[in-house]
Order: structure tokens, then C-alpha cells, then sequence
């Protein structure tokens, strides 16, 4: 199957951007929602940001009440620290963010070459909600209004908040419309049966899995009439848990969505799946191997390595760009066929 990196991998890095306060130093670039805008190719980043780390120290900021961006220090030899995960560590009991991610506005006239357009600012987390940090929006253009959906993380957990923009200076909030614990939440570009329908990854630790949902709605507001569309599938390369990618591709043969999968080593492949087009809760067809797999070195090594993770990406015709995140550090992106991966499920 044709995928064609792009020469000039990673796209962005860390160096690329500012960080939102000097206080603050960039670590990880990851997983941007992808749309058109006034001709342009934009993406919204998720900027993971931390304090500079000192010897002896592990230092993460929070959101406080009163939406004060306070920064904590927890000595790193504290036997009530467990700091294994670099992304999240667990201390007297309570779990904490490494780093606190912002959604950063960058733009681009050929998909390549990026930079930042100070009349848009991005989305900075708002209240407690959030007060550990807004992550990995999927941007879904419907008529001339793009629907954001980004996962909000907060003490009480990880949940699926919604905004509306027509200009990106200013936004409408929904709210949190899918509670704790959920995350990787897609939206179909269309209404089907009259309903607005959307992706959604609910987890559960113990009974059942980390899969994918469907859910629909009437006002984008309130969903219902849920149902599991995929699952983990013990043995293969999306064993531990999958999530949505992107909004799903209509084609002649259906919905294509690509969605990733880890395993049990914590790798991240893309695959992808074929969904009925006018009942999406009916998997047509899978990928049975993986579309692509973390294989060059900067998808291989970085904060999280061994990673390949897409929530973005623009459709030509039979032409896909997609932009990634890679090792959890680094945005790249990579052309692949409609067709191609159609033929390949």
C-alpha cells in the first residue's frame, strides 16, 4: 500500500513554537486536528508544556480555582511517588499530569512549511474541568462551522468537551457533553437518518475494553442510542485498546475511518475500518495488519517512543494528507490513498 512520508519529517518540533509563558518550556508536540481555513491548511496543536526540571524534583503545573496556572514540586526520592510513566505519575494516592497541554493555531500555505497567525490564539484550559490540561481535538467542518471535540483532564477524569467557530477568534462552549472516562471522539461531517452522529471511546479498567463507540444526537448537545462498533482484538497489533482518528471519509463503499491501536508494549499503529453509510454501527470490513507502524526513528524514540497517533488529516479526492503525532513528541504527516487502504481491509 502506498503511504508516503514526507521528506521533511518531523513537519514541527518543540523548537518551532513559543511557550505560552516564559515559566514554561515546551516538551512534547502530539496529535493536531486538521482543517481548511481562508485557503490555508491549519492545524491545532496539542502543546504540552511543563516548568524546568531541577535536580531532586519533579515539577508539573495545575490549573487552581481560580484559574491560576501554580506550579507543584514533588521531591523525586519520595517513597509515595510512583514516577514509571513519563506522562503521568502517581503520588499519595492521587494521579498528576507530567506536563499541561494548550491547543495551539498554526497555518501553512503549501502543508509543509507552518507558523503561528497572532490574530488566532488557540484554546488554553478554562476552568476546572480542565485543570490539568485540554488534549488531541478532531476539528469536523460542517457547512461553514467547525465543531471542535478535545478531552478535558481534570482530577475527576478525562471527558469529551465540545466548541463552535466560524471565524476561530471566537467560540461557542457546549460544555462537557460525554462524561469521565472518555476520550478519542470523532464527528461525522453529515447527518445520517436525520441524526448527528460522532465516535467515542469510553473506558472501563475492569469489565469490558477500551473500544469504539457510536453515539447520536439531535442538537449536538445530548447523545444517546449508544453502541460498541469495535474492539480490542487479543494477539494483533490493536490488542490493548483503540480510539478514533479523524472524522470518517465518506466513500461509495462507506465510512472509512482511520482509527489507532496499541498493544500490549504500549506500540501505537494506525489501522482502519469501513463502516456502513447508513447504519456506521455495522463494520463492513478492518484492517487485518496495521496501515502504518512506528518505523523511522522519530516515531520511535522521543517522551513516549514507539508511537504513531492521528486525530487530523484532509481529504483530495483519493488523496489523504494526514498529520500525526510521532513519539509523542513531534508532528509529521504522510500521504496515503482512499482507495489504496479501501483495498487493503
Amino acid at each position: 500500500m502506498r503511504i508516503e512520508r514526507f521528506i521533511s519529517n518531523p513537519v514541527l518540533t518543540p523548537e518551532d513554537i513559543r511557550p505560552s509563558t516564559p515559566l514554561m518550556q515546551i516538551e512534547c508536540l502530539l496529535n493536531p486536528g486538521v482543517f481548511r481555513f481562508r485557503g490555508k491548511t491549519w492545524l491545532l496543536i496539542r502543546v504540552a508544556e511543563r516548568p524546568e526540571q531541577k535536580v531532586g524534583a519533579i515539577s508539573f503545573p495545575i490549573l487552581d480555582h481560580n484559574n491560576d496556572i501554580k506550579v507543584f514540586h514533588i521531591p523525586s526520592d519520595s517513597p509515595e511517588l510512583d514516577a514509571s510513566d513519563p506522562r503521568v505519575i502517581n503520588y499519595k494516592g492521587c494521579d498528576y499530569l507530567t506536563t499541561m497541554s494548550h491547543l495551539r493555531l498554526v497555518c501553512s500555505e503549501d502543508g509543509i512549511h507552518f507558523h503561528e497567525d497572532q490574530r488566532y490564539a488557540g484554546l488554553v484550559p478554562s476552568d476546572q474541568h480542565e485543570s490539568y490540561g485540554i488534549e488531541d481535538c478532531r476539528v469536523c467542518q460542517i457547512d461553514n462551522r467547525y465543531y471542535l471535540t478535545y478531552t478535558a483532564v481534570s482530577p475527576d477524569g478525562v471527558a469529551v468537551r465540545m466548541r463552535e467557530t466560524e471565524d476561530w477568534i471566537h467560540f461557542e462552549d457546549y460544555g462537557i457533553i460525554l462524561p469521565p472516562h472518555n476520550k478519542d471522539c470523532a464527528l461525522f461531517t453529515e447527518k445520517i437518518n436525520d441524526r448527528y452522529m460522532l465516535l467515542h471511546r469510553p473506558s472501563s479498567p475492569e469489565i469490558g475494553g477500551n473500544y469504539i463507540w457510536l453515539a447520536e444526537s439531535t442538537d449536538l448537545i445530548h447523545w444517546g442510542r449508544h453502541s460498541c462498533v469495535a474492539k480490542t482484538r487479543p494477539g494483533m497489533w490493536d490488542s490493548a485498546r483503540i480510539g478514533a482518528g479523524c472524522s470518517p471519509i465518506r466513500t461509495g463503499k462507506g465510512w472509512l475511518e482511520i482509527y489507532h491501536g496499541a498493544d500490549e508494549n504500549n506500540r501505537y499503529c494506525l489501522g482502519a475500518m469501513l463502516l456502513d453509510l447508513k447504519n456506521p454501527s455495522k463494520v463492513l470490513a478492518r484492517s487485518i495488519a496495521p496501515l502504518m507502524v512506528p518505523s523511522e526513528p522519530y516515531e520511535m524514540a522521543g517522551f513516549f517512543g514507539n508511537v504513531i497517533f492521528t486525530n487530523g488529516h484532509i481529504v483530495d479526492g483519493d488523496d489523504i494528507t494526514m498529520y500525526y503525532g510521532a513519539s509523542d513528541s513531534v508532528i509529521c504527516a504522510a500521504k496515503l490513498s482512499v482507495e489504496d487502504i479501501l483495498s487493503s481491509l
